[in-house]
């Protein structure tokens, strides 16, 4: 019989984390997997229809980073609602957050990367970022790129849509904040990241523009941008477990424009 556990053993296994069962128990048997970036509502219904009874998750289930969540699942209808579902489901979920990013090379990292066919363009990996460097193109050519290899319906920007990118940095999910993304802009043309706070580097990139130095950023979102990891993952999966089914469930996209 594989267990629960026999998958988890297979995960990176960091101190201290966030990681661990949200749900479930780790010695149940194991019928099929489902990977995904956010636990979402949708995507628990979704890995319970395709005969999961273990999801990966990336992000909380509940809606915070940390794994305390007893407050608001005692205060709010939202969360009791979703744990509910969980139990009725027999949904074993594994928040799986702190060793993907903590592998050799940064799991997530090296999933957007991959996805995007930029691995021979890397020229360093370093713990929270990558640094690359690519033929020449617009911010506006690159964008386009982005969207279509990513699927991602828009990307914000702050910079000159006509500069020429030739080195970028990647930093994924919310590490798009000035301490990481400032000194990564001394070194760089273009910073790819997830998100951030918009009062730090994003303000960085327009003083350096009004001073007549070109500087860019982009960013995906913080799903878009950590998504590619855990499809990565899943394929890992597939080759430890060939015996089990293995589904990515993807995430609808979580802001519209209007």
């Amino acid at each position: 019989m594989l267990r629960i556990q026999d998958v988890l053993d297979q995960l990176t296994r960091v101190q201290p984390t966030v990681d661990g069962l949200v749900s479930g128990k780790a010695e149940s048997q194991v019928r099929g997997i489902a990977v995904t970036f956010m636990a979402t509502q949708a995507a628990i219904e979704q890995a319970a229809s395709l005969g999961a009874n273990l999801l990966i998750s990336h992000e909380g289930v509940f809606y915070r980073h940390q794994m305390d969540t007893t407050k608001l699942l005692e205060e709010d209808p939202v969360a009791r609602y979703k744990l509910q579902r969980l139990k009725e489901l027999d949904l074993a979920i594994y928040r799986y957050h702190d060793g993907i990013h903590r592998e050799t090379l940064d799991g997530i990292t090296a999933g957007v990367i991959e996805e995007l066919d930029w691995q021979d363009a890397v020229r360093e990996y370093r713990p929270a970022s990558a640094v690359l460097e690519l033929p020449g193109m617009t911010l506006q050519e690159l964008a386009s790129l982005l969207k279509r290899k990513l699927n991602v319906p828009f990307i914000r920007f702050t910079g000159n849509p006509k500069l020429i990118c030739r080195k970028i940095g990647v930093l994924v999910g919310y590490r798009g904040g000035g301490d990481l993304a400032i000194p990564l802009l001394r070194e760089v043309d273009l910073i790819i990241a997830g998100e951030g706070p918009e009062w730090e580097a994003p303000e960085y990139v327009r003083d350096a523009v009004y001073q007549g130095r070109e500087k860019a950023m982009m960013f995906l979102g913080h799903g878009p941008s950590e998504a590619p990891g855990m499809r990565r993952l899943a394929g890992k999966l597939r080759l430890a477990f060939p015996t089990l089914p293995v589904h990515v469930i993807e995430n609808e996209t979580l802001f519209q424009w209007i």
